[in-house]
């Protein structure tokens, strides 16, 4: 299952997976919007539930324009991930280049009490479409 996430990254036991597509059908090359879904998967595999506080990320463009985007959850929602189990979600992300970059962590804390940032790896947001 996880070769369907290329890319992943491990923090304290908690494994943020990203597999990412380009939408072609919600993308207006003309006008110069590009648009990318992507979906996360984020695996317990420590030994304490752990619960999603916030989100931060840092987003690219081609021209190196880095948006930084903040906020309580994901899609609505600070799950509690039990030990073995997993949290998936699908999100998506606009922009004004054909290419650009995502990254960044998940606030978490453990049922320990522990605080941590769980790094969601790097991954290329890219299309072969240019403007035309």
């Amino acid at each position: 299952m996880r070769s369907l996430f290329p890319h992943s990254a491990t923090t304290r036991g908690v494994t943020v997976l990203v597999s990412v597509s380009f939408l072609a059908d919600q993308s207006e090359p003309a006008k110069g919007r590009w648009f990318w879904a992507y979906h996360v998967r984020i695996e317990n595999d420590g030994d304490h539930a752990v619960q999603l506080l916030s989100r931060e990320w840092r987003i690219s463009d081609g021209d190196g324009i880095v948006h930084e985007v903040k906020g309580d959850g994901v899609v609505g929602e600070q799950p509690v991930i039990e030990p073995g189990g997993s949290f998936d979600y699908v999100s998506g992300c606009p922009l004004g280049t054909p290419n650009g970059a995502m990254e960044g962590r998940y606030n978490m804390i453990a049922a320990d009490g522990a605080v941590f940032a769980a790094a969601i790896p790097r991954f290329p947001l890219q299309t072969s479409i240019v403007e035309s």
